[in-house]
């Protein structure tokens, strides 16, 4: 791995750890063993890194997100694979914590790809409701349901929260599909 790319990582998994107040540019470093020089040399400064971090979160998100939307199937098991996807949900998801960081939210630079991500998965999500002639606000109570198990998780400090909520949401779809 490159030192960017080294630098990059350690930012991705510092902003989730820490946020952006407590990421600091000795930490990155320290973790991705790189010098200041080299930080320096590949980005501007903490907000450049973190904003390279972020958008390489929302790209590795959308493609998970590409493959199990797109692949072949009804559009509630299309939804269902995607609420269903292997996660790390004690640790939250990498693109809502980062939603909640105060910091990141007040710089536009930072905030938008976060955005840009939701808004990609809610276009998606209202594709497919639409291909199976549902409500399309439902794509905001899936993602609703989805950031909310994390949070619920994550405070329960077990994974039966979120699996509960995602499995009540499909069986919703289920039913308003049986109709």
């Amino acid at each position: 791995m490159s030192t960017r790319d080294r630098l990059v990582e350690s930012t991705r998994e510092l902003l989730r750890e820490r946020g952006y107040t407590g990421t600091s540019p000795k930490a990155i470093q320290q973790r991705a063993d790189a010098g200041q020089g080299s930080m320096y040399h590949h980005f501007a400064g903490k907000q450049d890194l973190a904003l390279a971090a972020i958008t390489r979160n929302a790209e590795e998100l959308t493609a998970a997100a590409e493959r199990e939307l797109s692949s072949p199937g009804s559009p509630t098991e299309r939804i269902a694979a995607w609420l269903r996807r292997e996660r790390e949900i004690l640790r939250g998801c990498p693109m809502g914590v980062l939603a909640q960081d105060l910091e990141i939210i007040a710089s536009d630079a930072l905030r938008s790809p976060i955005a840009e991500h939701f808004d990609w998965i809610r276009g998606q999500l209202r594709e497919i409701l639409a291909e199976g002639d549902l409500d399309a606000r439902l794509a905001d109570t899936f993602l609703a349901v989805l950031q909310g198990g994390y949070v619920l998780a994550r405070a329960a400090g077990n994974t039966e929260p979120f699996t509960d909520a995602v499995e009540g949401a499909i069986a919703l779809l289920e039913r308003a599909t049986a109709v």
